[in-house]
C-alpha cells in the first residue's frame, strides 16, 4: 500500500480515511490549535485523518510529493540507502511532527530523496499541495508553523550528520544499546538494526559488540543482547 506524503500509487484513500473532526487530531498539533484565523480554519475542516498500517511505505526514492504530511499518532522512520547498499536512519517523525523532507520537496517541487516506512500503526493528516499552498500563502500563523517546524527538524538532521561523520563509534553504539534496553537490559535489535541506525555497516557494531562482550559490559546470545555493565557503557558515552 503507497499512500500520504508522496501519493505514488496504489492505495484506496477511501478504505483508510475518515472525516477529521479538527478538535480531535489538532490536540497533538497545539500550534495550529492555537491559529484562530479564519483561512486556516477554513482549511483544517476541509482535511481528513488516514490510518496506515505498520510497515507500510508511504513514500519512496523518486516519489512525486502531493501532500504535506502531519502525524498524529504512530512513527515513520525516514531512511536512506547508501550507492554500497547501507541503509542509515535519518530520523523518526513521531505524534504531532512533521516531515522535514515532504516540507522541502513541497517548496521545491523535487522527488524524495529518500524512503519513509510506517514502524507502528500510524494516523496521519495529508493536506494535498494545493490547500498546503494556499495555507501558506493565506494564514500567518500556519506559515510560521511550518518554518518553525522546518527550522527545528534540519537542525536534529545537522546534528545527525555531525554525529556520524566526526561521532565515535562505539559511545553511539553505547547510547543507542542503553535507550533501547528493557527494564531487565534485553536490547531487541539486530546487529543489523543496530547499524542502520548508526549509519555504519554490520560488521563494525558485531565487532565492537564481540569487544564489548569481552569486557563484560554486554553478552550476546543468538538473536539477543543483554546489557551486563550499564555503568561502564554510560562511561563511554560521555568519554
Amino acid at each position: 500500500m503507497r499512500i500520504v506524503a508522496g501519493g505514488g500509487g496504489g492505495v484506496s484513500y477511501a478504505a483508510h480515511m475518515s472525516p477529521a473532526e479538527p478538535p480531535d487530531w489538532l490536540n497533538r498539533f497545539p500550534p495550529l490549535r492555537a491559529i484562530s484565523d479564519p483561512a486556516w480554519r477554513r482549511i483544517a475542516e476541509r482535511l481528513s485523518v488516514m490510518r496506515i498500517e505498520p510497515g507500510t511505505s508511504v513514500f519512496r526514492v523518486g516519489d512525486p510529493c502531493r501532500n504535506y504530511l502531519l502525524v498524529s499518532e504512530g512513527a515513520v522512520r525516514v531512511q536512506t540507502v547508501s550507492e554500497s547498499g547501507r541503509e542509515i536512519v535519518l530520523y523518526r517523525v513521531g505524534s504531532g511532527e512533521t516531515c522535514v523532507l515532504t516540507t522541502s520537496c513541497l517548496f521545491a517541487g523535487e522527488p524524495y530523496p529518500a524512503e519513509g516506512v510506517t514502524e507502528t500503526a500510524v494516523q496521519a493528516v495529508a493536506m494535498p499541495k494545493g490547500l498546503f499552498d494556499e495555507a501558506v500563502a493565506a494564514s500567518p500563523g500556519f506559515r510560521q508553523f511550518v518554518f518553525g517546524s522546518l527550522g527545528e527538524r534540519l537542525s536534529r538532521l545537522m546534528a545527525l550528520v555531525q554525529e556520524v561523520a566526526f561521532g565515535r563509534i562505539d559511545a553511539r553504539l553505547a547510547q543507542r544499546l542503553l535507550l533501547l534496553a528493557s527494564a531487565d537490559g534485553a536490547v531487541a535489535a539486530t546487529h543489523q538494526q543496530l547499524a542502520t541506525e548508526l549509519g555504519t555497516a554490520r560488521e563494525v557494531v558485531s565487532r565492537l559488540l564481540k569487544d564489548f562482550e569481552r569486557r563484560a559490559w554486554v553478552r550476546l546470545a543468538r538473536g539477543r543482547i543483554e546489557i551486563a555493565d550499564r555503568a561502564a557503557l554510560e562511561r563511554l558515552t560521555v568519554t
